[in-house]
């Protein structure tokens, strides 16, 4: 089943997250993070995200040997703690909503492309948004295949 539009991947992910939780009291945290990647997959495709994600190389790597550039490498960005990649200079306001604890979670990452200086004061992000709620869905699905899940070693 392909969801489209926002509410829908937020009941998705709110969910999957409850049926894990509540079947699995210990829940690892690479679990955890599973999840989140499979709730962003859900809403988008990811094929369609890869072509939207055109409008974001300008200041943004991602894959393998990505960088930071004007902003973030993004790989991992699905479930990272907000302004929490190494290597990068962030905005007063990133760096206030790091302060904050928050963390790249569908919502937020959907509020920041539909219009970056509505989600985040002050920031460096030139971006004007993405409008259509699919676009924003299949760039989310586009960049969770770029997060990883690290084993404890």
């Amino acid at each position: 089943m392909k969801l489209t539009t926002y509410a829908q991947i937020g009941a998705l992910l709110l969910a999957s997250t409850t049926a894990f939780a509540d079947s699995h009291e210990a829940a690892s945290e690479e679990d955890a993070q599973l999840m989140i990647v499979e709730a962003a997959l859900a809403g988008g495709d990811a094929a369609a995200g890869e072509k939207i994600f055109k409008k974001c190389k300008a200041c943004h790597m991602i894959g393998e040997g990505a960088k930071a550039r004007t902003g973030p490498a993004l790989n991992n960005v699905v479930g990272a703690e907000i302004g929490d990649f190494e290597g990068f200079k962030y905005s007063a306001g990133m760096v206030a909503l790091a302060e904050a604890d928050e963390i790249w979670t569908i919502e937020n990452l959907n509020a920041l492309l539909i219009k970056p200086r509505d989600f985040v004061a002050k920031t460096k992000m030139s971006f004007a948004g993405l409008k259509d709620e699919q676009d924003r869905a299949d760039l989310i699905a586009y960049l969770a295949g770029f997060t990883t899940v690290e084993a404890d070693d």
